[in-house]
């Protein structure tokens, strides 16, 4: 990947900055930094607002093809994107199932029908996905997915029962994208189907789940005969698991270039706690922050080498190693950066600060190094596990025995 920026693409980040700039202004301004992984709880419907915001201005999709509502960009204009609104502080959107996962999943293998239906929504922010993946006996393992979809020919919908666990944002979501067993008896892989349900209904429960952070972004959802229409089935009935797969690529997409200048902002806070409270000093502390900082861009210059590789063909972003490596790469170094600054606070990382703490509901609050550190915890189990990484890198690219199943 040549990455020389052309006298255009100095021009688009200009033009990206500038206009972030000037809008993250007034009541906008008082968004920045919100939102986020162990953060989602603030400030949701200002973000939601942000977001419509960015869409009425076309800066939603933008990697998305025009002709769905994109804004057509290169795949290094839309690295620009993502580190420019990074580096600005902007809010973390409330969208991102939506935008970065299904709907290029959509494009890649809905129907005509299906995108005009969908996409649309998505681009303007009208409507919130949340993903259907995790049961509590199929987690990393996908493909022991139990919940069960029937198709009731008399009215013409599907019938969903079933459990789904760690379902990110699904309180707040219009719709989840399910990966449910369609075919009686069928085992693993076989006989699965890619649903669209929506979960304003009567057959749908969510329950939050309570985190360390003491937000509540995680949820179990439950199926009781919840309905969804027979037509919304992405790819063909029981041939699921591509579809799924197909999706997790766009995971590893270029959005998360947008993290690794995130987490270099989170290095700095870190740094700049070491210099006020005099832990820089201490040499093995001044190493390990160097360390960081070397393997970050270590990291940012992988992911580009790699989202260049997917796009000449070269890597399969679905079953590929370069999605693993990333993957990797990155949980494990923002688990160190957590371990690190709690080192760096020392005895003041062990309490809440003056003025926060417990509240009359038994909830407490967290100064930014605190919720790093027990947040980054789950990087390494979520988003397909480091063991499971591991597994595609041994049996997909190394051509390893597989692991063997009880």
């Amino acid at each position: 990947m040549d990455l020389t920026e052309s006298a255009e693409d100095r021009a688009f980040r200009a033009e990206i900055r500038d206009w972030l700039a000037d809008n993250l202004a007034g009541e906008w301004g008082a968004l920045k930094g919100l939102g986020g992984p162990g953060r989602e709880h603030e400030a949701h419907e200002e973000r939601l607002a942000w977001n419509r915001h960015l869409a009425e201005h076309g800066w939603t999709a933008v990697g998305w093809p025009t002709e769905h509502g994109g804004r057509g960009l290169s795949l290094w204009q839309q690295v620009i994107f993502h580190e420019e609104y990074a580096r600005s502080g902007a809010p973390a959107g409330v969208n991102h199932l939506g935008e970065q996962l299904l709907g290029p999943t959509l494009i890649a293998f809905g129907t005509p029908e299906q995108q005009q239906r969908f996409l649309p929504e998505i681009v303007a922010v009208r409507e919130l996905w949340a993903q259907g993946y995790s049961e509590p006996g199929a987690g990393s393992d996908l493909a022991a997915v139990q919940t069960r979809a029937r198709l009731d020919e008399a009215s013409g919908e599907w019938a969903v029962d079933g459990q789904k666990v760690w379902t990110s944002m699904a309180h707040v979501a219009d719709w989840c994208f399910v990966v449910a067993r369609t075919e009686p008896g069928s085992q693993r892989h076989r006989g699965l189907s890619f649903l669209l349900v929506p979960l304003q209904q009567d057959g749908v429960e969510i329950r939050p789940i309570e985190q360390l952070t003491s937000g509540s972004e995680f949820n179990e959802v439950f199926f009781s005969d919840a309905r969804t229409p027979a037509d919304h089935v992405i790819g063909e009935v029981g041939a699921g698991w591509g579809v799924a797969m197909g999706l997790l690529g766009f995971e590893r997409g270029v959005s998360t270039l947008g993290q690794t200048v995130g987490f270099a902002r989170e290095l700095e806070d870190v740094v700049q706690r070491a210099k006020a409270n005099g832990s820089i000093d201490d040499p093995v502390v001044r190493d390990r922050l160097a360390t960081l900082r070397t393997e970050l861009s270590a990291i940012r210059s992988y992911a580009l080498r790699s989202l260049a590789l997917v796009q000449g063909g070269e890597d399969s972003a679905a079953g590929g190693g370069a999605g693993s490596i990333f993957k990797l790469a990155w949980s494990g170094w923002h688990r160190r950066l957590g371990e690190v600054a709690m080192d760096v606070a020392g005895a003041e990382g062990l309490l809440t600060r003056a003025g926060r703490g417990l509240d009359g509901a038994g909830h407490y609050d967290l100064d930014a190094h605190q919720r790093l550190f027990l947040f980054s915890r789950a990087d390494t189990i979520y988003g397909g596990s480091d063991e499971i990484q591991k597994n595609i890198l041994a049996e997909r690219v190394l051509g390893l025995p597989k692991e063997a199943r009880a």
